[in-house]
This record gives structure tokens, sequence and C-alpha cells, in this order.
């Protein structure tokens, strides 16, 4: 073939080259317009519910539909949050919050049904949701009860009342350590009690373990729920509805479930992984004597490494949440213990702190129980559990008894109640694991006599015990 005719072939071949270049630019440029004008349009419709809402927002203000909106009379709402009596001087000082929806102007105030000349800081007119404090001089009597009285500037009257009137305790040497002594009767003390369950429990059968286990279970929901229950109380008493802290109890115990156990699985795994990463170094120095003998091979060595292992780490994982759940617990019935001092609503007693005593003395029950059959456990760490456990309770009380909040009470118990929801969730898949490597390939879960009822007894053992408090 010529020389000319080779150079006119490559010149039309390289023109079909660059035709077929450029049809596939334009197609990948359709391509990515195509996709611009996708998401431009995705990201359009997603204002679109923003735009409707303001314009019905809009539509709410116009002068026609607050003509109707307005035509009622809304109604006023004052909270009495908190009553605290004082004394040199003798005074009662009552904590309130406007809960509705409009300014209101406080009149007067009354102790018993009788009108009495008070000082309301930082100013008689609330607007919504601010709060102030009303003292009324006035000379009380202990262990009477009270009825606090507000009167509004429109005649609307809202009242709280004091079943046994109480010194509010002042932050002094003599009540921090009268709350400590308290914490420590009420917490400390039966955890550790409960801990000298550990060497009767490690000596059981397997049954006898499930029973005490299960017993555990019971004894954590009955907590949970009593944290749910108390918890609830002081909304309905303490907490101005328009906080709507009834769905905050929900959505705190919910999160909190949540968090611990993803917290709960991650620390088993970590502890797992790094026992099994020791177990395969030491493993893998017997490489050369057991490729020359088949007896012993490494891998059924690592296997049975990671199952003891696996033995050891997660119930030492179960009893550290449990006590982790129990100490949110106590510290939210340290607050709750501290509020009821400061509001005068128990007089503590010796028969008080002694039904404290016993009911918690299970929660220690509820520690050593997933740590019976586990192996090499040392002493410190068990009494490092009881202190996670027990010691909130102080705290709780010194909280609750110089800066008492019923949001942050109610907050606690709710965390506590999610803990020990999860530490309850952890127990119950222990309790059902499977006995043997062969009974890990089946789903269904089966439940025993002995796990009905240990569950049973414990929820009894936590009533019964809960009457003497």
């Amino acid at each position: 073939m010529r020389s000319e005719d080779l150079r006119e072939k490559g010149e039309t071949m390289e023109e079909n080259y660059d035709d077929d270049d450029k049809n596939k630019e334009k197609e990948v440029n359709s391509l990515y317009k195509k996709c611009l004008h996708r998401k431009r349009t995705v990201i359009v419709a997603a204002f679109i519910p923003f735009i409707v809402l303001a314009v019905m927002i809009f539509l709410l203000f116009s002068p026609t539909l607050q003509s109707f909106i307005n035509s009622g009379v809304p109604l006023p709402e004052v909270a009495i949050e908190k009553i605290e009596f004082r004394q040199n001087p003798s005074q009662i000082i009552a904590f309130i919050r406007n809960a509705g929806p409009t300014e209101v102007n406080i009149a007067h105030a009354d102790v018993n049904d009788r009108i009495h000349a008070a000082a309301i800081e930082p100013s008689k007119t609330l607007s919504r949701l601010s709060d102030a404090k009303v003292i009324i001089p006035f000379s009380w009597n202990p262990a009477e009860p009270y009825e606090v009285g507000i009167t509004t500037d429109d005649g609307t009257r809202f009242s709280k009342t004091i079943e046994a009137a109480a010194l509010a305790p002042n932050p002094d040497s003599q009540q921090i350590v009268f709350f400590a002594v308290i914490g420590i009767y009420v917490g400390i003390i039966p955890v550790m009690i409960g801990l000298l369950w550990y060497p009767f429990i490690r000596s059981m059968s397997r049954n006898k373990y499930n029973f005490f286990l299960s017993l555990t279970a019971g004894l954590l929901v009955f907590l949970g729920i009593d944290a749910l229950i108390e918890s609830n109380e002081i909304a309905i008493v303490n907490v101005s509805p328009i906080f709507n802290s009834q769905m905050l109890i929900v959505i705190v115990t919910t999160i909190s479930f949540i968090a611990l156990l993803y917290a709960s699985e991650k620390l088993t795994q970590r502890a797992i992984k790094k026992s099994t990463s020791s177990a395969a170094e030491t493993t893998s120095t017997y490489t050369s004597y057991s490729n020359s003998s088949a007896t012993n091979p490494p891998y059924t060595r690592l296997q049975t490494n990671q199952r003891q292992m696996q033995e050891f780490v997660k119930p030492l994982a179960i009893s550290l949440m449990v006590a982790i759940g129990i100490g949110l617990h106590n510290f939210g019935e340290g607050l709750a213990i501290g509020a009821a001092v400061l509001l005068g609503e128990i007089a503590l007693s010796t028969f008080l702190i002694i039904g404290f005593t016993l009911h918690n003395t299970t929660e220690g029950l509820a520690i050593v129980a997933p740590l019976a059959k586990s192996r090499k456990l040392m002493l410190r760490r068990l009494v490092l559990m009881g202190i996670i456990a027990g010691a909130p309770t102080t705290a709780g009380a010194w909280i609750g008894g110089f800066l008492y909040s019923p949001v942050a009470t109610i907050i606690f118990l709710s965390i506590g109640a999610g803990a020990i929801f999860q530490v309850v969730y952890s127990i119950g898949s222990w309790v059902l694991r499977p006995n043997n490597d062969h009974d890990k390939n089946r789903r269904i879960i089966s439940v025993d006599i002995f796990t009905i009822v240990g569950f049973a007894i414990g929820m009894i053992i936590m009533y019964a015990t809960g009457l003497l408090v």
C-alpha cells in the first residue's frame, strides 16, 4: 500500500476516534447535568414542607384568625415547685413559676387560708415560664401540716400542702455529716453486705446458679419499675405540667437503655478481643511442636482459650453494668431522700434507715450473681463494684438536700431505670445462653422452672422489703 493511502487511512481513523471521544464527552456531560438537576429538585422538595409551615404560621397571625383564636379567656397557671421552712427569722418561702400561656400578677399569699404579708422577689409580675420567690414571715412549728396558697390578681388561687414542716437544711458541716451517714447506711453498707453472698453462690450447680441469676433479674426489674413510678410521682407533684416531664421520663429512660447497651457490648467485645489476641500470641509459641504432633493442634487450644475467656469476661462485664446501673439508681434515690428531708415530706427514723438497709442489701446480691462462676476474681474488683453501686447514694443525698431540683431527680432516676433494664437484658441473654457448642445452632429459647421461680421470688423479695421503707 502506498504511503499516501496509509496517511489518508490514519487521518480517517483519527477523525473517527475524535468523533467517538466527543460523543462520549457529550454523554458524560448530559448525565452530569441530569444528576445535578435531580439533586436540585430533591433539595427544593426538601424545603417545600418548611415553606408550607411558614405560610400556615403567617396565616395564624392574620387578624381574621386571631379574632377567632383569642375569642376565649386564657386561664392562668401558677405552679408552686418548692416550699422551704426557715428560722431566724421564722418564715416560709414558696418557689413559684408561671406555667400558663399569659403573664400573671401575684396579688397575695396565704398560709392555711389566712392571708399574710409577703415579699415577692424579683417581681410580682411573672411572664410565661418565669419564676419568683415568695417570702412569708410566719411562725411555724415543726412536724405540723401547712397549706401555702398563692392568689393572682384575677382571684385564681393555687396551693400546695406540706404534711409535716421541717427546717430546710443548710450546707454546714453538721448537715453534710448527716447526709453522709444516711448515704452510708442506705447505700454502701447494704451493697457490701450483699456482696458476702459470693462464696455461697459460687459453689452452686448450673440450675441453682440460673435460679439466682433470674432472681437478680427480678430484683432489678422491680428497681427499674420503682424508679419509673417514683419519677412519675415527682413529675406530678413537683414539676410544672408545661415541662411535660412524664414524656421526659420516657425519653431519658429509652436513651439510657440504648446508650448503655451499646457501651456494654463494646466493653465486652474489646475485652474479649484483647484477651483473645494475647491467647493467640501465647499459642503461636507452640506452633513448631504442634506441627510434629497432632494430639493438641494450636487452633483447638486457641478455641478453648477463647471460650474460657468469654466465660470470664462476659459475667464480669454484666456485673460491672449491674453496679453502674444500681449506682445510677441509688444516686437518684439519694436525690429523692435529700429532697424529702428538705421538703419535710419524711421524718427519718431508725426504723426507716433499717428498712432502706434491708431493701438495698439485695442489690449486692445482684452484683455477685453473674460473677459466681468466674475465675480469678480479685477481691478489690468486687469491692470496687460495691463502691460504684453504693457511694452515689451519699452524693445524691447531698445534692438533693442542698440543691433540690425535681427535674434533675427525674432525669437521674430515669437514667437509672434505663441502665437497670439494660442490665436485665444482659442477664437474660446470659441465662438463656446455650450450654455447649452444639446448642449454639439452636434458635429456640427455652425457659426452665428455675428461671421462672427465681424471677418471681426476686420481685417478691423487693416488694416485701419495700414495705419497710
